[in-house]
């Protein structure tokens, strides 16, 4: 009898369903995910968490060149099981991860009896979906023409999004490279200021709910997505890259072989900000696409462009930044844009073989372009096609080059994923790391490619150079960063700029808003394995030892990363730890000084040194000792920071 009633159960468990209706929680059944049939067939999930819905009722389906997989569709069968995964991961924010998730996968059967299967992932505070298509007799390939996917929030939703940018718009036609600029708190619906959606990752306040939406897995497979306009009712749907996108070549729908499957789309769900902060989920249902052919090195770089401009772009300007390197200990320097007839060939291998006696590492700059922008500056035409990049690889390798930062791409098409993939997958080939500027948002890459190390896609610390309203509103932006575009990904700002203006002589150009304890709070705050930092060669003199000492010991790989407090454009204050050393971190985008009660378990009872901001806004190191129960009162004035050391 016993053996028969396992039996049913697990029959039952495959069987067609007759409650069209089916659920799936997280381990410890706070988060859960609805999924049924509405009465037309169109299949919908909604999502809460604790008993409250942060997400209503919210269409599946997509629908394709075979078939229509949005409606009239019949739940056919469901089976469900458990993941239960352990990886470690160098370039992100935690190095040791404990993946746990309950698995629900709905097999539904649409008109034509063709079946899709939409596969659901729930850990406790992440939610991950994705649709997966088997071959159909002869037909072993589809288009998805659009997708149904949706999310619908409450209407008492607010949002902190980033707007997707119009095609072949913006400086020299490089649009778009989310980099545009956050609305926060915006209420639910709002059409965004392109009138073409949102760029991932958007942030949603529900009352005393945030909700983090996002994908991962975008490879070579598929398109990247974003996020649509919403409805006055809530309603964001998936939205494909905009036809325009790459100078108008290139399908705008992605295709898919059979069998195959879509990214996966990600939703974090917590009642706090710890869970939007702390996520690992871009990286959890991924998987590596490749082996690496080597043990790449991450860390520091010096970086003369971002404040010595173009005409720092010269061999013995050069020469400066990499004594500059050296004098820090870092492992690198980034040499930027029009290095191929400033410096040339020639010269750049002579260049090499310096910093190599330096023990400094070069990254070189190149242009993606082919025909999606009018960006001059080169190198230009060696990365866009598979003979050339790999023959400049090739000579890369040769001189001994580190790696690459690879800008100005063209948009989101199956084709331009294809480009980036073909680009790491030939660095790696010839030993090379690859940063991506002027790009989309990483997605999943720290996984799934071995020397990916981080990407752009953020208003980075150019802005700050190039106009005084950016530079004005530093801390603000600081304050979203770690709540959106870093929860996701490696972010390649470029900071710590502790010249008081930026320009060569520190003397004109923009003007700092922040202190100089901001900026080094920020070199914790903001996650990439490789830093390109935007020090100069008179930082060494001409700012506090403290500060030079702080920056040379500062590392750029996390084994850990907590979150304190904070509230996206506010302030926030985040712990990370590298091996037994912690980092305290806090800035503060208001008008008056922060003073904050926090609780600091993993330094409870220690001494620590703390770096913080006159009242006159002049740095200071000072030490301090945190309370035996672990709290410590923090006070961080306007536009500054704060950093705590064990």
């Amino acid at each position: 009898m016993k053996k028969l009633l396992i039996s049913l159960s697990v029959l039952l468990a495959v069987s067609p369903l007759f409650a069209q209706e089916r659920t799936v929680s997280g381990p410890d059944n706070n988060l859960k995910v609805t999924v049924s049939l509405k009465r037309g067939g169109e299949p919908v999930y909604q999502v809460t968490y604790k008993d409250k819905t942060v997400i209503e009722e919210s269409p599946l389906g997509v629908l394709t060149d075979i078939g229509d997989f949005s409606k009239r569709m019949k739940l056919v069968e469901h089976k469900t099981g458990n993941v239960d995964e352990q990886y470690t991961l160098n370039r992100c924010k935690t190095a040791d991860v404990h993946y746990v998730a309950n698995k629900l996968v709905c097999t539904f059967e649409n008109a034509d009896q063709k079946k899709m299967d939409v596969i659901f992932q729930v850990s406790n505070n992440d939610i991950a979906f994705r649709y997966a298509f088997p071959q159909y007799g002869h037909t072993a390939c589809l288009v998805i023409e659009k997708e149904a996917t949706g999310f619908d929030f409450p209407q008492q939703t607010t949002t902190f999004m980033c707007p997707q940018a119009a095609p072949m718009t913006g400086w020299e036609r490089t649009k778009p490279s989310y980099e545009e600029e956050y609305t926060p708190d915006e209420p639910v619906g709002m059409i965004s200021k392109h009138k073409v959606g949102h760029t991932f990752p958007c942030l949603f306040h529900i009352d005393n709910n945030w909700v983090l939406v996002s994908e991962t897995g975008v490879s070579s497979r598929y398109c990247a997505s974003h996020l649509s306009d919403g409805s006055k009712e809530g309603l964001y749907t998936i939205a494909f890259p905009h036809p325009g996108e790459n100078n108008g070549n290139g399908s705008a729908a992605p295709g898919l072989a059979l069998p195959g499957e879509t990214p996966w789309r990600t939703i974090t769900v917590g009642d706090n900000l710890q869970p939007i902060v702390e996520t690992t989920i871009p990286f959890d249902v991924v998987k590596p696409l490749y082996d690496a052919s080597q043990d790449y090195k991450f860390g520091r770089s010096t970086w003369s462009w971002i404040v010595w401009q173009d005409g720092s772009i010269n061999y013995d300007d050069q020469i400066k930044y990499i004594d500059l390197a050296s004098a820090m200990g870092y492992e690198y320097v980034l040499i930027d844009n029009w290095w191929d007839t400033k410096i040339g060939h020639e010269r750049m291998a002579e260049l090499i073989k310096y910093a190599k006696s330096k023990n400094v590492g070069i990254f070189l700059w190149y242009n993606s372009n082919g025909y999606w922008s009018d960006a001059p500056q080169g190198p230009k035409q060696r990365m866009c096609t598979s003979p050339a990049r790999k023959k400049e690889m090739k000579w890369l390798q040769e001189q001994g080059v580190k790696g690459l930062k690879v800008d100005f791409f063209g948009g989101d098409k199956q084709e331009t994923m294809q480009l980036y993939e073909d680009i790491l997958t030939d660095a790696n080939e010839h030993g090379l790391m690859i940063i991506f500027h002027g790009c989309t948002l990483p997605r999943g890459w720290e996984r799934m490619y071995p020397n990916y190390v981080g990407s752009e896609a953020v208003l980075a610390s150019e802005n700050l150079i190039f106009d005084q309203y950016w530079a004005d509103r530093e801390s603000y932006n600081a304050c979203l960063h770690p709540f959106i575009r870093n929860a996701v990904g490696s972010m390649d700002f470029g900071g710590t700029l502790l010249n008081k203006r930026y320009n060569r002589t520190n003397d004109g150009g923009t003007i700092r808003k922040t202190t100089d304890i901001f900026q080094l709070a920020t070199a914790v705050l903001f996650q990439s394995p490789v830093q390109n930092f935007a020090l100069t060669p008179n930082n060494l003199t001409d700012v506090p030892s403290f500060e030079i000492d702080f920056m040379k010991q500062i590392p750029t790989t996390w084994d850990e990363t907590r979150f304190i407090d904070g509230y996206p454009g506010k302030y926030c204050v985040l712990a990370r730890r590298h091996a037994d050393k912690w980092y305290i971190t806090g800035i503060n985008a208001g008008k008056e000084t922060l003073k904050l009660k926090v609780s600091l378990p993993m330094l409870a009872g220690q001494k620590v040194t703390k770096y913080d901001d006159n009242k006159d806004r002049s740095p200071r190191m000072s030490d301090a000792t945190v309370k035996q129960n672990g709290e410590y009162q923090l006070e961080i004035l306007p536009d500054g920071g704060i950093v705590l050391v064990n």
